[in-house]
Order: structure tokens, then sequence, then C-alpha cells
């Protein structure tokens, strides 16, 4: 289970130059190309005219697919859109042909043969390679007005007899469909997601899919992502009667689900002397049950991530292999680090179980549409007493509390999870028993930021300060993350270009990070100096503004209008200011405090003079959750409330 990805080297690759006389495009795309196109925003990089795939499936697995796709570059930077891509698995798959047709803004065409394919693998990652694709780059030879058109005819035989199919991406699409043919007497039954339903036409046993004129999906700040916006059709055909294909597999519910995910990974997770006696070292010095778990899940991330899927077109991509190999040779994908922590914890008498869920959306899975190929991702659920209090234990109707716990994520601790993971539905592998089931939201309290800026202010208006951070949760995961992440260069300038992004000309003398990832925490000392951090105005006034530096978190909830829900995470800052005063000068005016309560969040500010010093805090707590779009006016203007408080001066006169 892993995403697909290209490297960006490949899309740095291009086809044979040169353009042949006699080359001439398709009827369906010179079609394509004649479509009417609405008016589009100025910077759309490229219009979708035709997204076509017709699948035929025949009864002793075999499935044919044709795909038809044209594109109109509509500015430079959209060249990159001129790329045919198609992915097979080399064990039970292929791609029979690939062809590739330019059409440029002259009226020439250029067509892309044999010669012009690229055949490579589709991650690097894995060590065997059996997932590749095919592909035709024509984007160095594309230009605003060309249009580009592939199709491609792939071979393959799948386990399921069930598929999903997204009619755009970002881009706006002129026709989308989805073509099934199914054997005589076959029936399809079908789910859609983020649209009204698509209802199919049929023609004896071929049904049709479409929707016409797609508008753009436009990226927008805190929106949910692509995948939960792009309607999209799941799918799943049936032979005729309630006998079950005896080529593919079908899925009525989830418990299926859950019993056949069960059959491949419960066998696997068998521990050996070897691996025992590791999991008695590393547990020697534990005192609880969550220090057992947390002395095993470490050790569990620290095993290097390599992709190791084998046959995943007849489902052994789902089939973790075994804890004693991957114990033996140190690396593993996902499934394999969840299965390998599952026969660790065995040792210990400790009962975990497989979950399967989607990384990188978590309102993707749908409850409707029982399918594992709804997952791309495995984590862990472990079975704990009322002793292990965490805000990452849920509670199972069956299996009791289960900490979920994410083995791949080495930035995430046990007892958190990673951001794009809570919230999910996701499922719990466990026979039977098993079931989908919500995952945490960690709230807002276990997400903090504290933080302690000690200043002196000169008279001259330059500044010397300290920054004393205090972060816990998904602020620790952020932090942790670009520390370990970035060469030491690289993160000294990360913090360099913070801290002036606020004190204008700053000088960072000390950066002091410390890392406590078995506790969750993570803490950074910062020291620096402004030369011209307030404004001296007639040699009287000095104006300075106590928000000193952001909370490298951009509040970017500007634009007057929006067209996506908003989506916000739980989390929790807080500040205290300290500013010295300089000699001969008191403080002349001060902001209001400001209080805002919502739904949401809450923000509040204060400010006080004692001791010669300007005292200001500022506190935000902001709640998990999807707001509509109709509501964005509100969430807009606590934003902005935000904003200017956090703009808003102090000004000083000399006595």
């Amino acid at each position: 289970m892993r995403l697909r990805f290209l490297g960006l080297s490949l899309l740095l690759l291009s086809g044979a130059a040169g353009v042949r006389a006699a080359d001439e495009a398709p009827a369906w795309l010179q079609q394509a190309a004649k479509a009417p196109l609405p008016t589009y925003e100025r910077d759309l990089p490229a219009v979708v005219l035709q997204n076509e795939q017709h699948m035929t499936v025949s009864e002793d697995g075999r499935i044919t697919t044709v795909t038809t796709f044209a594109v109109r570059i509509l500015i430079r930077e959209g060249r990159g859109y001129a790329t045919a891509t198609e992915f097979y698995e080399s064990d039970a798959g292929k791609v029979r042909e690939l062809h590739g047709w330019l059409i440029k803004v002259s009226g020439q065409v250029r067509k892309y043969g044999k010669d012009d394919i690229i055949d490579a693998v589709e991650d690097p990652n894995d060590v065997y390679n059996e997932s590749r694709f095919k592909m035709i780059d024509a984007s160095k030879e594309a230009d605003a007005g060309a249009v580009f058109g592939y199709q491609a005819v792939t071979e393959e035989r799948s386990i399921f007899s069930q598929n999903i199919w997204a009619f755009q991406n970002r881009l706006p699409s002129i026709a989308s469909r989805y073509v099934l043919t199914l054997p005589a007497g076959w029936t399809a039954k079908t789910v859609t997601f983020n649209h009204s339903k698509v209802e199919p036409t049929i023609n004896g046993s071929t049904y049709t899919w479409e929707l016409l004129n797609l508008p753009p999906i436009v990226p927008e700040p805190s929106s949910p992502r692509v995948s939960s916006l792009a309607p999209r059709v799941a799918i799943s055909y049936f032979p005729p009667g309630d006998t079950p294909p005896a080529n593919f597999k079908t899925f009525s519910n989830w418990t299926e689900v859950s019993y056949w995910l069960t059959q491949l990974h419960d066998p696997q997770a068998v521990p050996n002397e070897a691996l025992s006696e590791k999991v008695r070292q590393l547990t020697a010095n534990a005192k609880t049950e969550l220090d057992r778990i947390r002395a095993v899940g470490t050790f569990v991330q620290n095993i290097r991530y390599i992709s190791i899927d084998m046959g995943v077109s007849r489902g052994g991509g789902m089939r973790p292999h075994t804890a004693i190999e991957v114990f033996a040779k140190s690396y593993g994908d996902c499934k394999d680090k969840a299965n390998l922590m599952r026969a660790m914890l065995k040792v210990l008498g400790i009962t975990a179980y497989p979950v399967a869920i989607f990384a990188g959306d978590s309102d993707y899975v749908r409850e409707e549409w029982a399918s594992p190929n709804q997952f791309n991702h495995c984590i862990v659920a472990i079975k704990v007493s009322d002793e292990t209090q965490v805000p990452t234990v849920i509670s199972h109707p069956k299996l009791g509390r289960l900490l979920i716990f994410d083995a791949t994520d080495d930035d995430t601790p046990v007892g958190d999870l990673p951001d794009q993971e809570q919230g999910s539905l996701a499922l719990i592998v466990a026979g039977d028993a098993g079931s989908l089931l919500r995952m945490p939201v960690t709230p807002a309290a276990t997400n903090v930021l504290d933080r302690l800026v000690q200043a002196s202010l000169a008279a001259d208006g330059s500044l010397t300060a300290s920054i004393q951070e205090k972060t816990a949760g998904s602020w620790a995961v952020g932090y942790r993350g670009e520390f370990r992440h970035l060469s030491r260069p690289d993160y000294q300038k990360t913090i360099e270009r913070w801290i002036t992004s606020g004190a204008s000309a700053a000088k960072v003398s000390r950066v002091d990070p410390r890392d406590d990832s078995s506790a969750g925490r993570f803490d950074l000392d910062i020291d620096f100096t402004a030369p011209a951090y307030a404004q001296l105005m007639q040699n009287r006034l000095l104006v300075f503004k106590p928000a000193i530096v952001s909370r490298r978190e951009s509040l970017s909830l500007t634009e007057a209008k929006r067209k996506n829900p908003i989506v916000l995470r739980s989390t929790s800052y807080s500040e205290s200011v300290r500013v010295k005063l300089p000699e001969g000068f008191v403080v002349d005016e001060m902001p209001d405090p400001v209080k805002l309560d919502t739904s949401f969040g809450s923000y509040a500010t204060t400010y006080e003079v004692k001791d010669g010093q300007v005292l200001f805090t500022r506190k935000l707590v902001q709640r998990a959750g999807t707001i509509p779009v109709d509501q964005y006016a509100s969430v807009r203007s606590f934003f902005e409330k935000i904003r200017a408080a956090e703009q808003s001066p102090v000004v000083l006169t000399r006595k």
C-alpha cells in the first residue's frame, strides 16, 4: 500500500525531437481540439478536453483498458501536462499500445511512438520493481495553445471486481467518461462521491458514466484535498445470481474486507527467538504498559522504510512479509512495519491489529463502499488496559480500548498520530470482529506551543531578545521533522528566515533545539539582535510591535470569496513577551486587549506595564473541524482580527 509518484527527473526527459510532415492526429483528437472552451482565469495552466477510459472485463479475470486523453495547454507553465503515463504490474499486466500526438499552434502534428516511450520503475524505493510505467513526454515541445493527446491499451489480471474512476483532478474537464463492458448477464453497482448521484447509461452489458464541463478545482488555503472535492464513482461488478465469480474477489460489507485482509496479515506476525530476545532487551527497564509499547514502537519506526511489494495485482501487495524476515533485514514498508510491531508486542502478551487507512486525505474513505481499494497505508491498533491514558486511544465495540499508532512516521511518537490520519475512517483488521472506525482527533490541549520572549529595547530602537519555546503534539512533530530532515545549515537558515520575517535585519546568535521524541516534546531556544526594530520618530517617540515574531504558521484566509470548505486543525498557542523599556522612555499608548470566542476557536491578548517592562500575552486555541463555505465570512473575520491585533504597536515617549 503506497502512493504512486514520479521522480522530478523523469519530468525533465523528453521524446525524440523533429516533426514529420506526414504525421496526422486521429479523428477523435482532432474533434476534441475543436471543443469550445469557457472563459477561465488567466493563470489556469491547462484544460482537459477529453478523458475517457473503456474497461472490458472477461470472465477469466482478464481486463483490457483503452484510455484516450486530450489536454489543451493554456499557458507556458502548463507544458508539464503534455505527458502520457500508463502504470502496469510486470507480473500480471502490460501496456500493449501507447501513442501520443502533439498538435502545435501552427497546426503541425508531432506523433510519438515506440521510440519515444520511457519504460521505468514506478517507485525507485521498491527493491523488486514490479510496479512500472510507460511514459511519453511532450512537455519540451509543447507551448501555450498546443493540444496533446494520447491513446493507450493495457491488459492486466486483477483479483478485485471493483474499481474507482475520478472524473478530474484540479484541471477543468470538458468531457470525462468511464465505460465498463462486462460479460453477458453481469451487473454493476456504483456509489458516487463528491457529486450528486451519477447514473450510468446502460446498453446491454456496457455501462457509461459521464460528466461534462467540470470547472477547475481552485487551490485555496486550508482547503480539503482534491480527492475530497473531485467527483468520483466507485464501481463493483457481479456475475449473474448469487454465485461468487471464480476469478474475482467481491465484498458486500466491511466485515468481509476485514476477514480477507486478516488472512493475509495474521500468518505473517509470528516471532522467533531472535526477535523475542530483542523485545526483552528493549523493554528491560520499562515500568509501564505504555513504556513497553513506546520502546517497541521507537525501534520499529527506526527500521528503514523500503517498499517491497510483490504481486500487487494478485492481492499480494497487501500481504506483509513475515516479521522474522523484516526483523532480520531491518527494512520494510508500512504494512511490514505494522506487522513486525504486532509480532514484537505479541512477545509481551499485548495484542495488536493491522489498520488499513488512506494517508493523505482524512476524508477520502467512505463507509458506503466496502473495498480494500480505498486504502493506501497500514498502521496499527494496540489493545491496551485502562492504565494507558493517551489521546490516541479509541474504543472498539468488540475489541475494547485500542491505541492507534503509525509505525512508519518516525516523527510522530506513540501517543500521537499524524495530522493527515486524524479523523479518518479506517478499517480495524480483526477477522469477523473487524470494522470501519473513526480514528482519534487529538484535542487542542495536547498540541501545544508555549513561547516566552524576553527582550530589551534600546533608545535607538535596537532590540536584544531571547526566545524559549516548548512544544508538544503536532507542534512538536512539525518542529521535529524540520530539525531531522534538514541539514544543520539549512535548519539554521530556516530559523533565521522566521526571525527576520518579524524583526527585519535581525542577527541570530544562538539556535538550540532539543528533541525528546519519547516524551513527544521538542524545545527550542534562540537568541538574536535586531538593529532597528523600533521606529524612532522626531527623536521623541519610539514605536514597536510587542508581537515580535510570528507563530511560524500563516493566517492566510484573506480572499474576499471562497469556493471550498475550510479545514482547521486542532492546535493551541500561547506566548508571553516581556520587553524592557529603554531609559528615559515611558508608555504613551498601548493597544486595547482583544478577546474573541467562536465555535471553532478563541483568541485573546493582554497588555500591562510593570517594573519598567511592557508585558504582552496572546493565546490562540483552534478546534479541529471542517467549516462550510457559507460560514467563511465569520472564519475570515476571526483571523483578520487576529492579524490586526498582532500588528498593533506600542508607542513610547521620552520623559
